[in-house]
């Protein structure tokens, strides 16, 4: 057989909740470091490219956005493949081994902070040193970022949160079918679709949002980090929990792990 079959997801998704569960913490947070610099590291790609062709956006604004979905994916086929830990795919990693009753709820919130926070060091580590310290962006490509996260920006805290339940339900799913393949080649396509779906689309994700518009505040914009938090972070958070935790986790577990019981014990 080429590739898993979902039951065998499930086990295998569940399986990379329980070895981040019981890893030494200062391991898992150069592993949550490398993440948010590698979903950076896609985020500024795309900027670069993006930005880099104005003319064709203004006659193609969905052919921009395509472009951006194109790319983007390569931060989180970096983080499957080499093995970093992501906030987003962890409400799925960690919330099945939680429904099987293997951890408890004090380790998934152990993992979750402590992943969030140092995926937002290594989305500064790229925003702040290798962009804002070296002025690698400038011209059009930075008034790319500019508009982009005023766009961000310029939501109410519903439209954000369904966006960011959207993002993660997708992101997660990238992650699920990037478990299916049985080799890096296959790993790639099936991360990289629905991924490119949610960005194209214009979903919200809390880490990639920890690159751009930090990066975008260190470059000038007018954006300030409380506005940030309230008007984006925090709604475009709890919709990436809810995507993750009920659309993927839930879901997969209800339908193949959950242990029916005996008619007598019903």
């Amino acid at each position: 057989m080429g590739y898993n079959y979902p039951k065998e997801i499930a086990i295998y998704f569940r399986d990379s909740g329980l070895i981040k569960g019981s890893m030494p913490v200062s391991r898992f947070m150069v592993l949550a470091i490398l993440g948010g610099a590698f979903i950076s590291l896609g985020g500024l790609l795309t900027v670069i490219v993006a930005g880099g062709i104005p003319g064709i956006g203004a006659e193609n604004p969905g052919l921009i956005k395509l472009v951006a979905g194109a790319l983007f994916p390569v931060g989180l086929i970096m983080v499957a493949v080499s093995g970093a830990d992501l906030f987003t795919s962890d409400c799925t990693a960690m919330t099945l081994p939680y429904l099987q009753k293997q951890i408890s709820i004090k380790t998934l919130i152990k993992v979750w902070v402590l992943s969030y926070l140092f995926n937002f060091v290594g989305a500064q580590l790229i925003a702040y040193v290798f962009v804002a310290e070296t002025g690698l962006l400038y011209g059009d490509s930075l008034e790319y970022l500019y508009n982009y996260t005023d766009k961000k920006m310029n939501q109410d805290f519903l439209s954000v949160f369904i966006k960011g339940v959207g993002a993660n339900w997708l992101v997660c799913l990238g992650m699920w079918q990037g478990y299916a393949a049985k080799d890096v080649v296959g790993k790639c396509i099936g991360i990289w679709i629905p991924v490119m779906i949610f960005v194209t689309l214009g979903f919200e994700h809390s880490i990639a949002n920890m690159f751009f518009i930090p990066t975008a505040i260190y470059m000038g914009s007018s954006i300030t980090w409380g506005e940030f938090i309230i008007n984006n972070l925090i709604p475009a958070t709890i919709g990436n929990i809810i995507g993750g935790v009920v659309f993927v986790a839930c879901a997969y577990w209800f339908v193949y792990m959950r242990e029916n019981k005996p008619q007598s014990e019903k």
